[in-house]
């Protein structure tokens, strides 16, 4: 089965990682977010995934120049324009000639969704397109989906009101899609299919949706990508927190060969060549690749990608350091600071929910 993975967006809230590197290839626990939604969809059957893109193409051909990833093949759509969901979709179905039932999925949605069971609920009730629904606390931020008791969706409603939310089920992201649903997308403009495609699909009773209380996870905010790497690392999620990692005491993880002379408390995770320095502490965090603790440092519920430097006594919690970034000695930095890539914080510097660059430089 064929897949389309909808990869266009900047990543404006986790800027500034993001302006240089599209979110869905940051590491989730040292494994590429996109890499994580191929693995699932592959264990569900899916062979064959378009990548649509359009923020970045460069930084996906060059991560995966053998098209190839996660055991799935990839084919490249690459937008010429943004074309929002439906367009989106159309352009790289069209592109990759898909002419039989597909799945459509966000690459920066994280979950454990059984893809098989929603395709099978697809075809069992000869439904034009089928979505996947998730109950949440809040729904009145996303785009509600009331459905009768067949599963027929009754309408869309988005982001309504608190005091008159419909339903607490929402629309989760995934969708299973008959070709038939492409001819109603129009190729002059941009269209978003849970905004026109869908409700229009409505009045011909012909979209269903199915709930399930599957893990799920839009990583889309820097609270939320440290949450993404805190139920991997905490056993949210079942398995391993990554691909041949292992456990060396009750919590915490090893890839490669960390050297630590520091202290790592539970539930963390240090990747190959990550160095944690004498009466340096880590705790729940994951330190990438080559990342560095220094003497006296302090790491808590953050997230090193790889090459992130820690200054001696400087302290890093709940917060994210870019590639090969350096905080220097005696800085502090608190919930939730994002540092770029190979950004220095000058010594002694005090952030509290900040973003090092604020902006991209001109």
């Amino acid at each position: 089965m064929k897949a389309i993975v909808l990869l266009g967006g900047q990543g404006t809230r986790l800027r500034p990682l993001t302006y240089t590197t599209p979110k869905q290839l940051l590491p989730v626990v040292e494994v590429p977010m996109l890499e994580r939604v191929l693995a699932q969809l592959r264990a569900h059957g899916v062979d064959e995934a378009v990548l649509s893109l359009g923020y970045r193409p460069d930084a996906f051909f060059a991560a995966y120049p053998g098209h190839q990833a996660a055991g799935v093949r990839l084919d490249y759509a690459v937008e010429p324009e943004p074309l929002d969901t439906a367009g989106a979709i159309a352009f790289a179905a069209r592109h990759a000639a898909i002419d039989e039932t597909f799945i459509v999925v966000n690459g920066d949605v994280l979950t454990d969704l059984d893809t098989t069971a929603l395709v099978a609920f697809h075809r069992s009730h000869g439904a034009a397109a089928t979505i996947h629904l998730k109950a949440v606390e809040d729904p009145s931020r996303f785009g509600v989906v009331p459905i009768d008791a067949d599963g027929r969706v009754i309408e869309f409603v988005e982001k309504p009101p608190a005091d008159r939310v419909p339903t607490n089920l929402i629309n989760a992201g995934t969708y299973v899609l008959e070709p038939s649903v492409l001819a109603l997308i129009p190729l002059e403009r941009r269209v978003s299919v849970e905004r026109e495609i869908f409700p229009a699909l409505v009045a011909d009773g012909t979209v269903f949706a199915m709930a399930s209380e599957a893990y799920w996870l839009d990583t889309g905010t820097p609270e939320a990508y440290l949450q993404a790497n805190a139920d991997l690392l905490g056993g949210v999620r079942p398995g391993p927190p990554a691909p041949d990692a292992r456990q060396v005491s009750l919590g915490v993880w090893t890839l490669g060969a960390p050297v630590v002379r520091g202290e790592v408390l539970a539930p963390s995770l240090l990747g190959a060549g990550a160095q944690v320095a004498a009466e340096a502490t880590v705790t729940a965090s994951v330190l990438g690749a080559r990342s560095t603790v220094e003497h006296g440092a302090r790491v808590e519920h953050s997230v090193l990608l790889p090459g992130a430097r820690v200054g001696a006594g400087a302290r890093v919690s709940g917060s994210i350091l870019g590639h090969d970034c350096v905080v220097a000695e005696g800085c502090e930095l608190l919930p939730v600071t994002v540092v770029g890539d190979d950004v220095v914080v000058p010594e002694g510097a005090r952030l509290t929910d900040a973003r090092v660059p604020a902006e991209m430089a001109s």
